[in-house]
């Protein structure tokens, strides 16, 4: 397994996306699912976590042409922390269940596009291997100590309750 720390997320990305692909499947059971939602769930958490604790703020500090970009991911792991958190209390046989999986589906798809093709090649090029090895032996080590599910983001919950009022 390779350290470096674009090639951990790369294979993140790949395996989300096979679990959306099996997802998208016609012959894909409402059982198998709702198992999928799970899996996505668990790994978006441990993924998103490693890289807002490591690999986001080390981007910052030693390519700070990428900040803009960085910001930008910062908002978009937001936005798949509410929609993961309302997954996460939703139970599969609601009717909005799968249409707002689709919705997360849609945003990682667009987040690992900007990441993969926008700004990942301008880190590699800046960051030596040694570095971005270091880095990604940082976010492997890191994994275990991600939440087992999506942290409330804060503030979020009395904005929540103020809606449902």
């Amino acid at each position: 397994m390779s350290t470096d720390a674009i090639t951990v997320l790369k294979e993140d990305h790949r395996e989300v996306g096979r679990l959306f692909a099996e997802f998208e499947k016609k012959s894909t059971s409402p059982k198998r699912k709702a198992e999928i939602v799970r899996e996505v769930l668990r790994a978006l958490t441990v993924h998103t976590h490693i890289e807002d604790t490591i690999m986001y703020p080390e981007v910052r500090t030693r390519v700070p042409e990428v900040e803009d970009d960085i910001l930008e991911s910062f908002e978009e792991h937001h936005v798949v922390d509410v929609l993961s958190l309302e997954l996460q209390g939703m139970q599969p046989d609601d009717e909005r269940f799968e249409p707002k999986f689709k919705v997360l589906m849609e945003s990682v798809r667009h987040h690992i596009e900007e990441e993969e093709t926008g700004w990942f090649p301008k880190v590699r090029e800046a960051l030596g291997r040694k570095e971005l090895s270091e880095i990604g032996a940082r976010m492997i080590a890191e994994r275990e100590n991600a939440p087992a599910k999506v942290p409330e983001p804060k503030g979020l919950r009395a904005a929540l309750d103020a809606l449902s009022e």
